[in-house]
């Protein structure tokens, strides 16, 4: 039997709710999703992986075909090791669209079966990103509906220490 798997890759840095959307939404298409943490040198994440790691854990929790990894290397490296046929991206502006049709193209080079999914983001969760948590914790603004409430006081709680 033929397992569809896909990938949801990101920094995570740390995960919102409009990640959270993403991964729901794709565990109802596809028979194992996994939430991807890639390194990317591009980004210098305020989170370490471990805890990018447990708080992805204790969010997908009611997800039983949904699991969490990490990646250092090309995501394309990673479909092909696990046997993924497609990679699973939010798109919440077409700036997103636009950056990852360029990736997804790349991707496609690289690997001719994956297919790439775009799933458009929620209107009500359009706004949110990890950098925008970040930026509203440092400044002391409310981020209770941005982040799951399973790790909500975890995130608040880093924050604070790195921002002391």
């Amino acid at each position: 039997m033929y397992i569809k798997i896909a990938v949801c890759p990101g920094s995570f840095d740390p995960i919102t709710n409009g990640h959270l959307d993403i991964i729901y939404r794709a565990s109802k298409l596809f028979d194992k999703v996994v939430v991807l943490i890639l390194n990317n040198p591009q980004k210098k994440p305020m989170f370490s992986v471990e805890q990018r790691l447990d708080w992805i854990n204790s969010s997908i929790k009611p997800l039983n075909n949904v699991s969490v990894d990490y990646w250092s290397g090309l995501l394309i490296d990673y479909i092909k090791k696990n046997s993924a046929c497609s990679i699973v991206k939010g798109i919440r502006s077409f700036q997103d669209f636009d950056y990852e049709l360029q990736m997804s193209t790349v991707n496609k080079l690289l690997e001719p079966s994956a297919e790439t999914i775009f799933l458009p983001a929620d209107p009500d969760k359009t706004h949110i990103t990890s950098t925008l948590v970040k930026d509203l914790c440092r400044i002391g603004g409310n981020i209770d509906n941005l982040v799951p409430k399973a790790i909500l006081k975890d995130v608040k709680k880093v924050l604070e220490e790195v921002n002391k």
